[in-house]
This record gives structure tokens, sequence and C-alpha cells, in this order.
């Protein structure tokens, strides 16, 4: 029987996201690396993203989990301890769980729940992410959100006839969308999704109206953006990659959303006629077409839609501007980096203005 060590180094993610890229948790790493491959990241520190079942039985087309890799499998019992090992020794600070479906779904959900019950059980308290598989039972999701801190279930794309050309198994309404409103109700302000961007030939339009009905339906804490990659022997092998900049502009999009309020009017002017996102900064190509803002009058929702201005900057200007008029940029009391973005949309007397900046070229 495989030992743990070499199961490790089968079934572990070296990602430094808090998501699973399609097919990455099968890379052949070695145990070392699977465990601190992002020791310096933030937020997903040390994090252990392991799978219980390294073989799968569905058909997803960009997926190569079910394609020549071994039958290797952690029983719930013999993962929590391996884990809590490496956890006692501060090799790892927290677990990400999913799994491949071998077969019953039910069945591989209830281990991925009995994993859960055991580590907590045997007193481990810190971050633990569950993966939630298409089509599984609510009570087993209730009991998902009830030991994890945090619960997901893909979206995948963006509607019934694009996961059609990705999986002639799953059903899109049934196991995807009404689970995800399951995982809404049983894990409020926990849980997460995922859209593999580019795998289905989906258009940035289709991804804009299922992110924003995602947002309104079930308010997930994030929506994540993988970028599709073309994986050897896989049904979509010979399809084109998608660029990395396509994701990166879609977790720039997710956050004027998600962050800055920005509405479905607003952004819509971001797509072109051929319903594509531009690869630049969507807050500035939308700033650009805005009049400067004053910093003595403009509300906190103005100020926000500047570049460069965050929620933090902008309640710092509106603090500033109480104690005293803001003539000239150092008068607002932000950081250099963040005047350098934003001091082009900002209404300051010509003078000063061209001053500061020439000041921060």
């Amino acid at each position: 029987m495989p030992g743990c060590g070499e199961k490790l180094a089968k079934l572990t993610s070296g990602s430094q996201y808090d998501v699973c890229m399609p097919g990455e948790c099968i890379q052949m790493l070695t145990t070392g690396a699977c465990i601190t491959y992002n020791q310096n990241a933030g937020g997903c520190n040390r994090m252990l993203k392991v799978l219980l079942h390294g073989s799968c039985s569905y058909d997803c087309a960009y997926c190569s989990v079910r394609l020549d890799r071994p039958r290797l499998a952690f029983a719930p019992r013999e993962l929590a301890a391996t884990f809590l090992a490496l956890y006692q020794k501060n090799l790892a600070g927290g677990l990400f769980l999913t799994s491949g479906i071998p077969y019953d779904t039910d069945d591989v959900m209830a281990e991925l729940v009995e994993t859960a019950r055991i580590l907590r059980g045997e007193g481990y308290s810190g971050y633990l992410h569950l993966k939630i598989l298409p089509g599984a039972r609510r009570e087993d999701i209730r009991e998902a959100a009830r030991f994890a801190d945090r619960i997901s279930l893909n979206v995948e794309t963006t509607g019934e006839s694009r996961l059609r050309a990705l999986s002639g198994i799953k059903d899109y309404t049934g196991d995807i969308l009404k689970r995800l409103d399951w995982i809404a109700e049983a894990a409020p302000g926990r849980h997460t999704t995922q859209l593999v961007i580019g795998a289905a030939g989906e258009t940035d339009m289709e991804i804009f109206d299922c992110v924003t009905s995602l947002y309104e339906r079930i308010s997930p804490s994030r929506i994540y953006y993988s970028a599709f990659q073309a994986l050897p022997k896989t049904r979509l092998a010979s399809r084109e990659s998608t660029p990395a900049w396509r994701s990166r502009r879609w977790y720039q999009m997710d956050y004027l959303i998600r962050e800055y309020g920005f509405t479905r009017t607003e952004l819509l002017p971001l797509l072109d006629e051929g319903d594509t996102i531009p690869n630049d900064d969507p807050k500035a190509l939308l700033a650009r077409g805005r009049e400067p803002v004053d910093p003595n009058t403009a509300s906190l929702s103005d100020l926000i839609h500047v570049p460069g201005i965050g929620t933090v900057t902008a309640h710092a200007i509106l603090q500033a501007r109480e104690r005293h008029a803001i003539r000239t940029p150092r008068d607002l009391g932000v950081s250099g980096s963040c005047l350098k973005r934003a001091l082009p949309y900002l209404a300051f007397s010509g003078a000063a203005r061209q001053v500061t900046l020439a000041g921060f070229r």
C-alpha cells in the first residue's frame, strides 16, 4: 500500500491561490514542496491543499484527474491524522480539502465531511475549507458548513449550454445552481465559487452576466477566476490556453463590483462590441471618461471611483478635509503611490496640479 508521503506527493497542489486550478491537484510534487510552497504568502500561509481521492469518473473536458493517474486515495481518518501531524509540527497552517469522484457522489461527500468531523473532534480549530461536490445532498452541505470555515462549489462556466461543452454528466441547474443556493443558505458569508475563464468559449459579456447574477442571487464572499490551461491528453488539449491577463482583469472587475459597489450600468461600457473585456485597468478606463473629482466636495462614492483610491484612502481624505481645505495633493494625507495614480483624476488648481504631477512622474 502507498505510504502517506507518496500520497501527499501525488494528491496535493502547489498553487499559491485559495482555489485549485483545473487538474493541478494531481501535479507530481515532493512532500516538502507541497507543504511549504507559499510560506511567505498572506492569507493562505502553508495551506495544504489535497485530494481525498486522486481518481474521478466525471468527464470534465479540461481536467486530467481521471487520466493516467494511480487510484490513490486517503481514508478520512488517515488524512486527518496526516494533516494533524503536519499541523502540530508547524509544517501546515490550514487545510483545503477536495476530491475526485471515483464512485457515488454521496459516498465521497460523506467521506469529506467525516474527515472534517474527525479533525474537529481531535481538537483542530484552525482554518478548514471543504469543497462541495456537484450534486451533493443538502444535509451533507449543512454538515460541511457546520465543520468548515469556508465551503465552495465551482460554478465553472456561465450556463447550461456552456457546461454541456465541458461535461456530459453534470447538470448546470440541478447539480450547480441549486447546490449554490443550498450552500448560501448553509454558510452565509462563508462560501465562494470559481469560474474557469475560456474553457467553454464563453464571452466576457456572458461572464459579466453570470458574475453579477451570482452576487445578487447567493452573495458569495468572493468569486475566483482561473484562466483555462490546456492540459495534455484532455479533450481540450488542442485548444489555446486563456491568456493570464484575462483572469487578472476579471479579478479587477470583480473588485469593483464586490468591494466598491460599481453598478452594472457603470461597468457595461467596458465591454466592447465584441463582448470582450479590454486588457487595461477597468477602473482607470472608466475614470478617463469622467470629470476630475474635487476632493473638497466629492462624496465617498465619487472618491472610490478614482483610480488609486480605495475605501481606506477615501475615508482618510474625508477626514483630512474636515481639518483643513485641500488645496494641494499633499493636503490629502495619503501615500505617494496612491497619489501618483489618482492625481490625473483629481481637481486641483492648475498651477499646483502641474507642479505636483511633475513631482510624481
